[in-house]
């Protein structure tokens, strides 16, 4: 695997209570480790092991021949080492609101990557938001008005409501329980570990919720070395 797909595999945060704050990148997520204001929580067999950025260098040492399927690595000048699927915050305790952020990467989440008129998948690139009432009508940017669709559904569409256009939706669009990104996640093996965490409700904690919440993000290395 390349390293630049490695950096940008993604890393479950917690605090200091070990709960779930956010999801970052693993560049970011080895940068708190190395400023030591973070730990690597590591599933050994069903049993949680913490390490610090050091210890957990030494452990990728020692599993460097013993690589699994699903496993991200980076490999520096002088030594390789795993990418953690799980962080612990050392100085964190707050916990931001938990909220489902609109977002385009949610709503294509949220509705499979399915476009909601023809019933047919795409992939990101292919695929737009359409406003069912739309935006000219009076229709707001909201989950319960915005859904996943197809380029040649939306330009069929047009400025027109669907039973204008005598198109039907597959599915009433509304505000998910969950986070969508998180719950599709979570069906990839390698992000298995983190259900545990997030037992039944895989939710989003944005960074702009945590400062509207605690006056501060929980990522901010500076706050979080004198929480």
């Amino acid at each position: 695997m390349a390293a630049s797909e490695a950096l940008n595999a993604s890393v479950l945060v917690l605090n200091r209570l070990y709960m779930v704050v956010h999801v970052v990148g693993a560049r970011r997520a080895f940068g708190l480790l190395v400023n030591e204001v973070a730990e690597v929580i590591h599933d050994e067999d069903g049993a949680f092991a913490n390490y610090s950025f050091e210890a957990w260098r030494e452990m990728s040492e020692l599993r460097a021949d013993l690589k699994q399927p699903g496993d991200d690595w980076i490999k520096s000048v002088n030594f390789e080492i795993q990418v953690p699927r799980v962080i612990r915050l050392l100085h964190y305790d707050r916990l931001p609101r938990r909220t489902v952020r609109l977002s385009r990467q949610a709503v294509f989440a949220r509705d499979g990557h399915r476009c909601q008129y023809c019933g047919r998948r795409f992939t990101p690139g292919q695929l737009s938001l359409d406003h069912v009432i739309p935006r000219s009508r009076g229709g707001t940017s909201t989950w319960e008005n915005m859904v996943c669709a197809c380029v040649r559904c939306n330009v069929r569409k047009g400025g027109k409501t669907p039973r204008e256009a005598r198109m039907t939706l597959c599915a009433k669009p509304g505000r998910p329980r969950w986070n969508p990104v998180m719950a599709a996640k979570l069906k990839n093996p390698k992000y298995r570990s983190w259900a545990v965490w997030l037992g039944e409700s895989p939710w989003e904690v944005a960074a702009s919720s945590s400062q509207a919440a605690a006056g501060e993000s929980p990522l901010d290395a500076g706050s979080l070395k004198t929480a």
